[in-house]
């Protein structure tokens, strides 16, 4: 059994990869200043490179667990989701109000994919 860790802190490690499976941790936005649309797009982006560099893919989702500052964003964050996620490759998902880390967070999501192989 052989667990690979990438992008190791004290805390926590990016990505995780074990038996063809690829785990992210918590992606944010990359400026909190802005909208929901905006945090939401960039926060997919982000997701989206740390799955090419695991060796995988927006295609190869399993699942993503959406967290929102306020279920009143729902409808703006899922227009992005939408327009992101592939036709066909949408993942097992849940999306759950929740505090943020960081008051000026509005969306956080956790994925897991499947590696290509």
């Amino acid at each position: 059994m052989t667990i690979e860790r990438l992008e190791t802190k004290p805390r926590m490690s990016r990505i995780v990869k074990h038996n063809g499976t690829v785990y992210l941790c918590g992606q944010v936005c990359a400026d909190a200043t802005q909208d929901i649309t905006h945090q939401t797009q960039t926060m997919l982006d982000k997701v989206e490179t740390l799955l090419t560099q695991a060796g995988s893919s927006k295609q190869h989702m399993l699942s993503a667990t959406i967290y929102l500052k306020t279920m009143a964003d729902f409808a703006a964050m899922n227009a992005v989701w939408d327009a992101w996620v592939p036709d066909g490759f949408a993942p097992a998902r849940a999306c759950v109000q929740a505090a943020m880390a960081r008051d000026v967070l509005l969306v956080e999501i956790s994925v897991v994919a499947a590696l290509i192989q």
